[in-house]
């Protein structure tokens, strides 16, 4: 029978990342489902495909007697399980192999479900990110379950895996942990909850030694500890690494949107200053002789109040850069706390840079795209809805 035959689940935030991917699993694990979204997102084109019902509105309206499981976005507007506890569930019931870390979980993840998906291992998978050569975000599958963990709520510290993979630890997420320490505290605990030699150490890894499809050496740092739980999984290295070399990637990570009157444009999701320096390295590379132009949108207000100068210092390396306001995403408004600091600290790090402060990201499209001429490389980079942004400059770059 299976797992979820008989039951009903009703989400809110069905267009998340997240919750649209458990929702499509629990039908295909034999559930009724439905849920509610605010508004429109591109994760819901997986929810139609799949025959879920949902509704679009301003407030959530629960039906009776369903099980409701929450998102992240809309705790306290409605009673229910939240996405953590629902995770626990899903992961308690298939073997699993759960990847967290604060940079390019979503990159690994995705790289181990491909490559037992080539292997013919018929892997389900749970990705905050859409995998084009996997079909989505989500899919169920007979063999490993392949989940992204996220440790901005301790989410993943619930999670009981058969084999894990910690990428890497840096403070990402101010309001839930003080320090690096308490951080690396927290994923030293979960590990030695888990299986010994169970569990892969990215920060024990090399680059792995491919010749990869994806740009960047953060993304050989990922190959890495993809292939390392590969291994523990039962897949031999050697057939491993010739797939890894076809993985063309992950949505959003330096994801080619276009090419118009000569100029390139590219879109990331990258939002901590780590990822934002790892990625114009690699759009660097790309725009060769051409410049680099960068229209970035800080996501969180506290992410932001904290880290504002390590922004401006990986921003500092474009040779035009375009600041937007935050996107609040889960947080209340910070009093004195905008984009503004990012372009404050970027015009005292590196006086004379051409900088934008274009609270909307509309004007910000706009400004790029007037600046912007043959051989330049645009990227819009941010984890909010500067996603958009690569649209309207494409549009401008054409009239």
């Amino acid at each position: 029978m299976p797992p979820f035959e008989g039951r009903r689940f009703w989400f809110a935030g069905i267009g998340g990342a997240g919750l649209s991917g458990y929702a499509v699993l629990a039908k295909a694990w034999g559930a009724e489902v439905a849920g509610w979204e605010r508004v429109e997102t591109p994760y819901l084109e997986h929810v139609r495909a799949a025959g879920i019902p949902f509704d679009i509105a301003e407030e959530p309206a629960p039906p009776p007697d369903w099980e409701v499981i929450v998102s992240t976005a809309f705790a306290g507007r409605v009673p229910g399980k939240s996405r953590a506890e629902f995770l626990v569930e899903i992961v308690s019931l298939q073997r699993s192999i759960v990847v967290a870390g604060a940079h390019g979980k979503t990159t690994t993840a995705a790289m181990i479900a491909f490559v037992l998906d080539r292997l013919g291992h018929d892997p389900g998978f749970l990705i905050g990110g859409e995998v084009p050569q996997l079909g989505g975000n989500a899919r169920a599958g007979g063999g490993w379950l392949v989940v992204e963990g996220d440790e901005s709520d301790r989410t993943v510290f619930s999670l009981r895996p058969e084999i894990a993979v910690i990428t890497n630890v840096d403070l990402d997420h101010h309001t839930t942990f003080a320090s690096t320490a308490e951080l690396d505290e927290a994923f030293a605990d979960w590990a030695r909850c888990l299986a010994p030699g169970h569990v892969v150490w990215g920060q024990e890894l090399g680059p792995v030694d491919v010749e990869l499809s994806v740009r960047g050496e953060h993304n050989r740092l990922n190959a890495a500890c993809a292939l390392a739980a590969l291994e523990v999984a039962g897949v031999d290295a050697e057939e491993a690494k010739p797939l890894l070399a076809e993985f063309g990637g992950v949505g959003r990570r330096l994801e080619a949107r276009g090419e118009h009157v000569g100029v390139r444009v590219y879109d990331d999701y990258g939002h901590h200053p780590v990822e934002t320096a790892a990625v114009l390295g690699a759009a660097r590379r790309l725009a060769g002789n051409g410049r680099l132009l960068v229209l970035f949108q800080p996501h969180l207000y506290s992410r932001t109040l904290h880290l504002a100068r390590e922004f401006a210092h990986a921003l500092r390396t474009a040779d035009l850069a375009c600041i937007t306001d935050i996107y609040a995403a889960r947080e209340e408004r910070m009093e004195d706390v905008s984009g503004k600091l990012v372009v404050d600290a970027l015009c005292e790090l590196r006086p004379g840079m051409p900088v934008g402060w274009t609270p909307r990201v509309e004007d910000g499209a706009a400004l790029v795209a007037a600046r912007a001429r043959r051989g330049d490389l645009v990227l819009t980079l941010g984890a909010g809805d500067i996603d958009r942004a690569a649209g309207f400059i494409e549009e401008l770059l054409c009239s």
